[in-house]
């Protein structure tokens, strides 16, 4: 592992942050194409939105009512239908603004303003004076005369009509819009005009087809009414029912009901009569000549009558009774007065048997009473028997005269009320706001369009540039290396031709400039290789890269001279036998070398040549083989790498790319560990993990990966910008300077 400091559990809002210096990382890296696209695509915004031409816009206010005002008892009153369903509502509405749209509204309109010879509406009056002096008037006329036949009035009027209803109200908005806000207000008002022409006419056509309707109805219906009435009148005569059914039934019932009641009230009477009767009769058979018996049978009519003769009776008897006890009994006085009492008891008791006997003369007269009531009501009966029976034909007849001549009445007052709705033209659509001309144009609107182009460049801009870094498969960060390859990341190499404090494009730059920032991230490089193992010194180590031209051999050179200054004694080997590059950064000739040492050809300690830093050493390529591979697997090779490690405290081995050959693979096996040189936006992923991959598959030991060529100048390079100020830090250094720091 790299000698990384662990950072600690980073907090939500720690991520955020992360996250948002990674986006504006994207934006920085290509602020160039986010501000041309930026720029380009609001100046074409700006560009189109002047050369708009001006529109300017009427509107007329409408007042839709879902039914016109209708008469009523002479006068025109409003009727608003409040109890209808709203999605009836709903459909009537959306049913006019449909017709406000049509194209018979916009028929009337171009009936109305001749617009099928208004050039200027038509947009035909932008034809070129040169082209009617070179053409002539006459071809001017015909030219025009074509246009006009090609171009549809109506649909050219419907296409700068807008109708916006107002939520929650029965107004709606009609706008036209118009180069011209004179022409757009009156053909606003024109529009509207036609719509409520359009309106009346198709209420006038309904009312014209009612009435024909009705008419044609009428006769007919009246002929019914005089047939079901002169039915209803047959019946009567034919049933002797008289004036009405109803009333004789009426009637009958009363009747029937009053003489139930007088029936059953006369029996009660007969009753008692009968009772009173059989008593009379009983008592004359056993004691005709018993008063007081007599006198309790007395009816109460009569009672009055009785008791007055019984009083004088009684007093007369007091009267003798009173004599008798001071007279004698042949006193004058006392045969007057006994033969007074002998004549009113005679008449009493003759008053008594004449009232008994109209008692029992009252109870027969009960009992014929009776009977007669009796006959009466059963005929009562029967009438209304035979009435029930006439009852339901009756009915039906009436039932029908009647629905007749409400038919008719109905009828008939429909159309009344349609010949006056005609003759008045009532409707249900009022102007509310007529259009007038408005000088402001509301087209285009300047500073919307301008707020939609800069948001679209906005948009456009920053999309491409995350768009690209998406499509982006270059290896740029530490945390691509980590998370994409699982390799160690162990520092990175700055572009030598960056504007660092001397630097130049040598391979010999850690040399040359010891105090650069190229040197200082080499000994970081060297510090985190040399700590993954501590207690066994890393003897050989393999520098080799995914592709060509990565910049390992510029790697591997800095390497080997950043071991070389810490003291160890350090042999640099060319491995590329096929490209050698190591004797042209050194500026040596390719002699002897690695290749002719595998064949046998000189001894190491005489091959190896001086690099002209102290502590490292040469060994170049030598002569180029035909078969670098079969070279590389030979005993021999793995002979002279024992013998480098042996006389040697580091040797660093430059190979060609693992991608390209298999050379590389094949000293994988033989070293302690492998660098992999990653090229800053160059090496693509997929390239780096399958130089992995085939590292791997032999067991090779990879130490980790080094990013390579950093543009340090670039300050949102990957956060690899305070990099640059190890220069400042150690101060100017010298170009010619030789001498390790």
């Amino acid at each position: 592992m790299a000698n990384v400091d662990p950072s600690p559990e980073q907090t939500p809002a720690e991520e955020q942050s992360i996250d948002l210096r990674s986006y504006w990382r994207i934006v920085s890296k290509r602020r160039w194409l986010v501000l041309i696209t930026f720029a380009v695509v609001t100046a074409i915004s700006v560009v189109y939105t002047m050369r708009l031409p001006k529109i300017y816009s009427a509107t007329t206010s409408l007042i839709i009512e879902t039914s016109a005002p209708k008469i009523l008892n002479g006068q025109v009153q409003d009727v608003a239908d409040s109890n209808q369903p709203f999605w009836v509502s709903k459909e009537y509405y959306e049913t006019q603004y449909n017709i406000l749209r049509s194209r018979a509204v916009a028929e009337r309109v171009v009936q109305k303003i001749r617009v099928g010879r208004d050039d200027k509406l038509l947009q035909l009056d932008n034809i070129d004076s040169a082209e009617a002096r070179e053409k002539g008037l006459k071809a001017l006329q015909k030219l025009r005369e074509s246009m006009q036949a090609r171009t549809d009035p109506a649909l050219t009027v419907l296409g700068r009509v807008q109708v916006e209803p107002v939520k929650e109200s029965r107004v709606t908005k009609l706008t036209v819009e118009d180069a011209d806000p004179v022409l757009a207000a009156a053909l606003a008002n024109v529009f509207a005009a036609a719509y409520m022409d359009q309106s009346l006419a198709s209420k006038s056509v309904t009312s014209v087809e009612a009435t024909e309707s009705l008419e044609l109805r009428l006769p007919e219906l009246d002929e019914k009414v005089q047939e079901s009435t002169q039915a209803v009148a047959d019946f009567k005569k034919k049933n002797k029912i008289g004036a009405s059914l109803e009333e004789r039934v009426r009637l009958t019932a009363t009747r029937v009901m009053r003489m139930s009641e007088e029936l059953m009230l006369l029996r009660i009477k007969k009753a008692s009569l009968k009772a009173r009767s059989d008593a009379i009769s009983a008592l004359r058979k056993t004691d005709p000549k018993d008063e007081v018996a007599k006198a309790a049978l007395v009816p109460d009519s009569l009672a009055a009558t009785s008791q007055s003769m019984k009083t004088k009776l009684l007093d007369v008897r007091s009267e003798c009774e009173l004599l008798e006890i001071r007279l004698l009994a042949d006193h004058p006085k006392m045969i007057e007065c006994k033969v007074k009492l002998a004549n009113v008891e005679k008449a009493y008791t003759a008053e008594i048997e004449t009232v008994l006997s109209r008692a029992q003369a009252e109870y027969v007269n009960a009992l014929q009473n009776e009977k007669n009531l009796s006959d009466e009501l059963n005929d009562a009966k029967v009438e209304a028997e035979e009435l029930a029976g006439y009852e339901p034909a009756y009915m039906k007849l009436r039932r029908n005269n009647d629905t007749n001549l409400r038919l008719y009445e109905v009828a008939l007052k429909s159309l009344k009320e349609t010949d006056l709705s005609s003759t008045t033209r009532l409707n249900n659509v009022n102007i509310l706001d007529a259009a007038r001309p408005v000088m402001s144009p509301s087209k285009p609107r300047v500073t919307y369009n301008l707020m939609v182009g800069f948001a679209l460049a906005l948009v456009l801009s920053l999309g491409l540039a995350f768009a690209l870094e998406l499509l982006d498969n270059t290896i740029t960060t530490q945390e691509q290396i980590e998370e994409r390859l699982g390799l160690a990341f162990l520092g990175i190499v700055p572009s030598m031709g960056s504007k660092d404090r001397g630097a130049t494009q040598s391979d010999l730059v850690v040399y040359e400039q010891p105090k650069s920032a190229v040197a200082e991230c080499c000994r970081a490089i060297r510090t985190n290789l040399l700590f993954m193992s501590p207690e066994r010194p890393l003897k050989s180590i393999l520098v080799t890269s995914a592709g060509p031209r990565d910049g390992k051999t510029t790697t591997a050179t800095s390497m080997a001279i950043t071991m070389a200054e810490s003291g160890n004694r350090v042999l640099l080997v060319d491995a590329d036998l096929r490209r050698p590059r190591v004797h042209s950064a050194f500026k040596t000739a390719n002699g002897a070398g690695l290749s002719s040492l595998i064949l046998g050809e000189g001894q190491l300690k005489d091959t190896c040549k001086s690099s002209g830093v102290p502590n490292l050493s040469l060994l170049t390529c030598g002569p180029i083989p035909p078969n670098p591979a079969e070279l590389l697997h030979t005993d021999a090779f793995k002979k002279l790498l024992s013998q480098m490690t042996e006389q040697f405290d580091r040797v660093i081995i430059d190979s060609p790319p693992v991608g390209a050959v298999a050379d590389a693979v094949v000293i994988s096996t033989l070293v302690d560990g492998t660098l992999l040189v990653v090229k800053n936006q160059v090496t693509s992923r997929d390239m780096a993990r399958r130089a992995v991959r085939m590292l791997r598959d032999v067991n090779a030991r990879i130490f980790g990966a080094i990013l390579n060529d950093i543009n340090l100048e670039d300050r949102h390079a990957g956060g690899y910008y305070y990099y640059s100020k190890y220069g400042y830090y150690y101060g100017e250094s010298d170009p010619k300077k030789t001498t390790p720091a």
